[in-house]
């Protein structure tokens, strides 16, 4: 099963697609991805049901959201109402280790996301803080990235041992799909999604 792994709607504050043109655009164009994960930027929305479109293009549509922390921006997955009590979604200076560590306590997983991009990703704050512990994935493939922000992210992953996974970083329609993340076994669920991820067996691909 092939997700995206990284996207933005109109509810993120620079996004400027609708959800239901991305299912429309993945159709249409016969993208090779069967689903997305929304994870827009410093919020996350428990009540939010994206079924109906999910039911009526038959596409999976999970839910997660990108953080703000001292190392740059995070993808997080496994999003409950306990999650979202441990640490402030809206923060822009969230301590990496909090994250982390709440995540690890609710059954979540965190993932830095485009790491090789200045001032946003990890590895330009590697420096100034060092290596953070307990990450465990980043983004390798992010289809935003620009010159060598992938090869930086992809060395980081070699020589640190983290898991790789993909994600469009789409903010308009026609960026869905750009880079994605292949699992093994059906993902149908944010809970199954944060099982494959720890399960391994996955890898990070684009299409261009």
């Amino acid at each position: 099963m092939i997700l995206d792994l990284h996207s933005h709607s109109i509810r993120s504050d620079d996004g400027r697609a609708k959800v239901e043109n991305y299912c429309q655009w993945i159709r249409t164009k016969e993208v090779p991805i069967d689903g997305f994960v929304l994870t827009e930027h410093r919020l996350f929305d428990l009540d939010l049901d994206y079924s109906p479109l999910a039911n009526e293009f038959d596409i999976t549509i999970l839910k997660g959201a990108e953080v703000e922390t001292e190392y740059g921006h995070v993808l997080v997955f496994g999003v409950t109402a306990p999650l979202m009590e441990a640490f402030d979604f809206a923060r822009i200076d969230l301590p990496l280790a909090q994250v982390i560590e709440a995540c690890d306590q609710h059954n979540a997983v965190a993932v830095p996301c485009h790491p090789g991009r200045k001032r946003v990703g990890m590895s330009a704050h590697l420096d100034t803080y060092g290596v953070p512990e307990g990450v465990r994935f980043i983004e390798v493939l992010n289809g935003g990235s620009r010159g060598d922000e992938d090869a930086v992210s992809q060395a980081l992953a070699d020589e640190q041992g983290y898991q790789g996974v993909g994600g469009s970083d789409a903010h308009i329609v026609s960026h869905i799909g750009r880079c994605a993340t292949r699992f093994p076994n059906p993902v149908r669920n944010e809970g199954e999604l944060v099982e494959a991820l720890n399960d391994g067996g996955f890898e990070a691909v684009s299409f261009g």
